[in-house]
């Protein structure tokens, strides 16, 4: 009788652990495919994100609506930037074309109209004017928010959707910084 409980119980740990081995696999794989940790490398998102901040980044959110005006992304820089990936601020949506001048931002939207961006994350304004192009269908026009210590879109490129990792979700570390990412929500702001 004894040999028959000791029997039945190391079957029930023996099935307990591969379960809990089983479902532990499958949580770490589906975690792999959504959510993706990232820390961020140099000043260009100060003051907002800074130096050595680790984050994690929603893999997923962009394959169920599109990326928006205000989104933090982690993404892939294009080819001719010989780099690891960037996190930058999506500031211009495909068909628009933004224009900086006296440190404002304006975007030319698609409906012909103009808004100017309230950016009250920006400590560091824009120091030079620009205007770029009409930003190509499936493209975004991204820009760190220190405006002065940024490669982004003002040196003449503009990022492919295909290129984007995720969004910026939830800052980890330091402990100081936990929360939710700061991602602006200009279409609220502007009715």
């Amino acid at each position: 009788m004894e040999e028959q409980e000791k029997s039945s119980q190391i079957k029930t740990f023996i099935r307990d652990t591969i379960t809990v081995l089983v479902v532990a696999a499958v949580i770490i794989l589906v975690l792999q495919f959504v959510i993706q940790k990232f820390v961020v490398e140099g000043s260009s998102m100060n003051f907002t994100l800074h130096d050595g901040q680790q984050l994690l980044v929603n893999k997923v959110v962009y394959r169920f609506h599109e990326p928006e005006r205000g989104d933090i992304i982690v993404f892939h820089p294009p080819p001719e930037i010989d780099e690891d990936d960037f996190i930058k601020r999506i500031i211009g949506l495909p068909g628009e074309k933004v224009v900086i001048a006296n440190s404002k931002v304006i975007i030319h939207k698609t409906d012909g109209s103009l808004i100017e961006l309230n950016e009250p994350y920006i400590t560091r304004p824009a120091s030079r004017d620009y205007e770029g192009d009409i930003i190509p269908e499936g493209e975004y026009f991204v820009m760190g928010d220190n405006r002065v210590n940024s490669s982004d879109s003002r040196t003449g490129w503009t990022l492919k959707k295909e290129d984007i990792i995720g969004k910026a979700w939830i800052s980890v570390w330091p402990i100081g910084d936990w929360g939710l990412v700061a991602n602006h929500d200009y279409e609220q702001e502007n009715g």
